[in-house]
């Protein structure tokens, strides 16, 4: 057997290129249910790595728009989820610490990379009632948090776990 065929088969975060991983897939079904998604949402993803996230917000919202910072995973996932016939993902090259502020506000953000604290640029754009799923912390050892916005604009923070991801790449990068 192959070792992609083998690594399938695995819960566990694996190598994708370029010092980046992809999350162990039961990681990435909780950040997803996490996010409590409606068909009618717009979400933002920041850190598109191999795209397999993005298959699974598009697949349960209306609109995705994902930013990945390092060139060769934009492009690959770019490709893959384009020839997957995916309509509704919308890419950019570039700092997603910085988010996408052009099609702000989102209902739901998540982040596949850890921040030494949650972006404001982030909650600007999250719209009221909407949810962010982000890892914050030390470069070691994070909290997966649920950022909650209030209708009023307040802001509630949750931890969900105690969680290990690879550094957010920007200005919020620990």
């Amino acid at each position: 057997m192959d070792r992609p065929q083998q690594d399938a088969e695995l819960d566990e975060a694996l190598p994708i290129g370029y010092g980046q991983t992809i999350s162990q897939p039961s990681l990435v079904l909780e950040m997803t249910i996490a996010l409590g998604l409606e068909e009618r949402h717009k979400v933002l993803e920041i850190g598109t790595g191999s795209g397999f996230q993005t298959a699974l917000l598009a697949a349960f919202s209306n609109e995705v728009y994902t930013i990945e910072k390092i060139p060769q995973l934009y492009e690959s996932a770019k490709t893959r989820l384009e020839a997957k016939g995916f309509k509704n993902i919308h890419f950019l090259l570039g700092d997603g610490s910085l988010g996408w502020p052009e099609y702000a506000p989102y209902d739901r953000i998540t982040v596949t990379a850890a921040a030494s604290d949650i972006p404001k640029e982030l909650v600007d754009q999250l719209s009221p009632g909407g949810r962010m799923i982000i890892p914050v912390g030390h470069r070691y050892s994070q909290d997966l948090l649920a950022v909650d916005k209030s209708s009023d604009g307040n802001i509630e923070k949750t931890v969900l776990e105690a969680v290990r991801f690879v550094p957010l790449k920007g200005k919020y990068e620990n």
